[in-house]
């Protein structure tokens, strides 16, 4: 038995990179989700009608990774990995998007043959139902991001620290997986999450949490209230030739 893939269960869920690499073995779907900010920034700029590269890094790697795609790199310009940068993003626009998280996240799922989807919050609904239609009855895994410690948008730090599970993650997995109920049967992992997500208050959750109260004291307060929308969107972001588009 496959303790770490959760292969008894329709519908899973593991945390971070080593979360990928235990379900991408046998789910059909994986949805990464990093709502404060990658996977939330995603959906806005597809909901105007562009598209997202996914990059690791910031550094003269992500601007050839960029350039290679012909896409604007986030941080450039007006355009960043908040989410209340790209509001206004024009239709057309194809972002590359450094993050740690979210968008690393979505380089070694790809890797896996499982189909990628981007999920948050906002679109918690429409995200689940597509990962349902694509996975037929095959598992599908859910990959809250989280954070890691010793990284802040106060510091320049040049290494990563461990994992640091995040609520912003685990209530934006619990929505998906909430949002999956009847496909099949539930992870103990994935039903905590759904029973979170459906029992708190999501936006004074998202406003009290360590990663939210960061942004706040930043001054970025909307990033939050913007990532906290529960199912304002039908944007689906799919993951095609190393591009997340709305399919």
């Amino acid at each position: 038995m496959d303790i770490w893939g959760q292969t008894e269960s329709d519908i899973r869920l593991e945390w971070g990179p080593e979360g990928v690499e235990a379900l991408g073995r046998d789910c059909a779907v994986l949805v990464i989700v990093d709502v404060l900010s990658f996977c939330t920034t995603t959906d806005l700029v597809l909901g105007n009608g562009g598209r997202v590269l996914p990059v690791r890094w910031r550094d003269h790697r992500g601007e050839e990774a960029a350039k290679e795609r012909g896409a604007i790199l986030a941080g450039e310009g007006d355009w960043t990995l908040r989410p209340s940068s790209v509001t206004e993003t024009p239709s057309g626009t194809l972002l590359a998007l450094p993050s740690p998280n979210g968008a690393t996240l979505c380089d070694a799922a790809a890797t896996t043959g499982a189909e990628i989807l981007a999920g948050c919050l906002r679109n918690a609904t429409a995200v689940a139902a597509r990962a349902a239609e694509m996975a037929d009855g095959a598992p599908i895994g859910v990959i809250p991001a989280g954070e890691r410690w010793g990284i802040d948008m106060h510091t320049d730090a040049k290494t990563f620290g461990p994992l640091r599970p995040c609520a912003e993650d685990q209530l934006g997995a619990g929505a998906i997986v909430a949002a999956l109920s009847g496909y099949g049967r539930l992870s103990a992992e994935a039903r905590l999450a759904a029973i979170a997500a459906k029992s708190i208050d999501i936006a004074e959750a998202l406003t009290e949490c360590s990663s939210g109260r960061e942004l706040a004291s930043a001054g970025h307060g909307n990033d939050v209230t913007l990532a906290a929308q529960l199912d304002t969107s039908s944007t689906v972001p799919v993951l095609r030739n190393g591009i997340l588009e709305d399919l």
